[in-house]
């Protein structure tokens, strides 16, 4: 796309909404809407609210650009209003948003594809608070949220279960806790980017992706190549099972001590964070892109019927 027909495009940044990583969105709204006026696009930064369908229809974008975390803007909801509307737009369509936003059915569709994962349950809330559902060491963590939102671990050893806090939804997901590394790689159209170390003291949590020296990012990774090659395939394979479009970040931890028995997926999230500290960014530079040009990589892969 020549810089004569971005001009002419009019690119609408959705960004904040009612999720629990509003703030976040806030963030990577801004920081993605100031590259693509850098690349000659006219652009409107929308927070998206309940009079969404109505400022769309009053902006009339050429393209949304959806830079939304969370529920709502990641889970396939706001992609169904923008296929209702016929208006072009970036990231994963409807099924594969839904899907990936849900832990347990991407465990389904990842398991029935061939890749490693840990042993899951989901449970009540009450029931996890009444005793151990699974042995410790585990984590409890809501099965449809992002972002390391609301997850607790319990300890090898703990004598008893978890408090959890009164803002935790009824049904949550048990997982068995993976010891080692925290890895990721990001996956744009066809092709693996590259894998990341993510260094952090304790869980690599909302605090930690989000505040800047929450977490050191070490890429590329000094891991072997055996596991560096796995992380590449698993990540692609993860994103063609789930259907994903334009983007993808897929989330894994490592037990050195086991090799690649010890390599495991724990989430895919379809609207990787686009901040200063993000790491798809950071991959995508790697890979040779500036910030600028793999915003508009994603503008031009933009459709409907995703």
């Amino acid at each position: 796309m020549g810089d004569a027909s971005r001009q002419a495009l009019k690119v609408a940044v959705l960004k904040g909404g009612p999720s629990a990583e509003r703030e976040v969105s806030l963030s990577s709204g801004r920081e993605c809407a100031a590259a693509l006026r850098g690349e000659g696009y006219e652009v409107v930064e929308l927070d998206a609210g309940p009079d969404l369908v109505t400022r769309l229809s009053e902006i009339s974008p050429d393209v949304v650009f959806n830079a939304l975390h969370g529920r709502w803007g990641e889970d396939g909801c706001v992609q169904g209003i923008l296929e209702w509307l016929k208006i072009p737009y970036t990231h994963s369509g409807v099924l594969a948003s839904s899907m990936a936003m849900d832990k347990e059915v991407t465990k389904v569709i990842l398991r029935n594809a061939g890749l490693p994962l840990t042993a899951s349950v989901l449970a009540r809330k009450a029931e996890i608070e009444a005793a151990h559902v699974m042995d410790p060491p585990y984590v409890v963590k809501p099965f449809n949220e992002g972002s390391s939102v609301g997850v607790y671990i319990v300890n090898e050893g703990a004598n008893t279960p978890p408090k959890l806090s009164d803002d935790m939804p009824e049904r949550l997901m048990v997982e068995a806790y993976i010891p080692g590394r925290e890895l990721t790689t990001t996956v744009m159209g066809d092709r693996a980017l590259g894998v990341t170390d993510i260094i952090s003291d304790g869980w690599y949590d909302y605090h930690a992706k989000y505040s800047v020296g929450g977490s050191r990012h070490e890429i590329p990774a000094d891991i072997p190549a055996a596991i560096t090659e796995a992380c590449l395939d698993y990540a692609l394979r993860a994103h063609e099972a789930l259907g994903c479009r334009g983007i993808s970040r897929t989330d894994f931890r490592w037990d050195e001590a086991m090799g690649l028995d010890g390599l495991i997926i724990l989430e895919v999230n379809t609207q990787p964070g686009m901040t200063p500290t993000s790491l798809a960014p950071e991959q995508a530079a790697h890979a040779g892109l500036t910030f600028g040009q793999f915003c508009r990589w994603l503008v031009e892969d933009a459709s409907c019927n995703r």
